[in-house]
């Protein structure tokens, strides 16, 4: 009887030195045990023949629409299937190709690249790091209240940064579901003097989830040194506030208000239109001055979705790497759980470390929690396993 097992083909190169195989034949070898999809959009159909071709040639696969196959005109978008080794050859061909193929060959080098290794967020910390919410309002979904007071906001955040959080997020305007918008006086009111006193009495990276460029300004002034904007940098004034700041900033996906975001969400394509809105607000803030390296993304958990859409989101978090950005994902407590478990927000403890241990696997960069030391518990054990011994 024969030892048979399936093997993960990250620990390709391990298993074939443990072989004892030639390290020239390692080296070769090892790139043809990782099998990667990538998809493309927007190509010109002639463009898109000549890929799949090349693909072929190469001994990987390429789907491209019927309209490209008829050379109709009608741009194509494209997926190509292969290993890594069959990959550097279509990129090479691809560079001495028209109709934007040796652009395209760019793109994909480094989209393979960002996938493999998602970007380090602009926080100090190893692996993934903590956000800690804390929410300075009288009406969150799951804290509302709770640290309504300077006094007891500033010993929760400082209580987080004790348990082992790397950022501090602090909040003054509720975004639940159906929530309504507060004066920017209220706002100001609510956060600044916990910002002002956190900076004071801690070193960890305090943030400010705010959608105003006033409050994000103030903010800084006071001492935070990122911004949270759910709105994706859409407010007016709060592109360009926030380059002048020049600290990191967290664009997120947001389909409408939060008053009425979750009436009735609806996408064509969930990742592709999430994809390309963050791609865009990415390069417009690039556009504004920022640096690449204060960019951070985050799919907006829901925020304008369904239950269906969040499952679809979280189950491929890792397509959002390729993006080059760091990726933040804030999933804790929320709604979604309880429809899986049938528990309220009090209950949904084991659920949102569940999340987490899989976004950990998806080499997401921050999560942002409301549990800090059960949820650094989790990344310790999940990076762990990504490691191997």
């Amino acid at each position: 009887m024969f030892e048979t097992r399936v093997l993960s083909g990250r620990f390709a190169g391990r298993e074939l030195r443990a072989m004892k195989c030639d390290p020239r034949g390692i080296e070769i070898m090892s790139p043809k045990a990782e099998y990667l999809l990538v998809k493309a959009r927007g190509l010109d159909p002639r463009g898109a023949n000549i890929l799949k071709q090349e693909c072929l040639a190469a001994g990987a696969e390429a789907a491209v629409s019927w309209a490209a196959l008829s050379l109709s005109g009608e741009p194509s978008d494209v997926i190509i299937m292969g290993n890594l080794s069959q990959y550097e050859r279509i990129l090479r061909k691809l560079n001495e190709q028209p109709f934007g193929l040796s652009q395209l060959s760019g793109e994909i080098r480094m989209a393979l690249k960002h996938f493999e290794n998602p970007k380090e967020p602009p926080v100090s910390g190893k692996g993934t790091r903590i956000m800690g919410i804390l929410n300075v309002t009288p009406d969150s979904f799951y804290d509302g209240g709770s640290y309504y007071d300077t006094h007891s906001a500033v010993q929760r955040g400082l209580s987080m940064a004790q348990l082992g959080a790397d950022i501090i997020d602090v909040g003054g305007e509720s975004t639940r579901p159906g929530s309504a918008g507060i004066p920017v006086e209220e706002e100001l009111n609510r956060v600044i003097p916990v910002i002002e006193k956190l900076s004071r009495e801690t070193d960890v990276c305090i943030s400010v989830d705010t959608q105003v460029p006033a409050v994000a300004e103030s903010a800084v002034d006071a001492g935070a040194s990122m911004i949270n904007d759910i709105n994706g940098l859409r407010g007016q004034g709060m592109l360009e506030t926030a380059a002048t700041l020049d600290v990191p900033v967290v664009i997120m996906h947001m389909q409408g208000v939060p008053g009425t975001m979750q009436d009735a969400p609806s996408y064509g394509d969930v990742m592709d239109e999430i994809y390309g809105f963050l791609l865009e607000r990415a390069a417009k803030a690039e556009e504004a001055g920022f640096s690449s390296d204060n960019i951070i993304i985050d799919p907006g958990i829901g925020f304008g979705k369904t239950f269906e859409h969040n499952v679809e989101i979280l189950s491929r978090l890792e397509e959002f790497n390729s993006m080059g950005y760091p990726l933040l994902v804030g999933a804790s407590r929320k709604r979604f759980l309880g429809d899986i478990l049938g528990k309220g927000a009090d209950g949904r403890l084991y659920g949102s470390l569940g999340i987490a241990a899989v976004a950990v696997q998806k080499g997401v960069s921050i999560l942002r929690v409301h549990d800090v030391g059960e949820t650094l518990d989790v990344i310790r054990t999940v990076e762990a396993l990504k490691r191997g011994p």
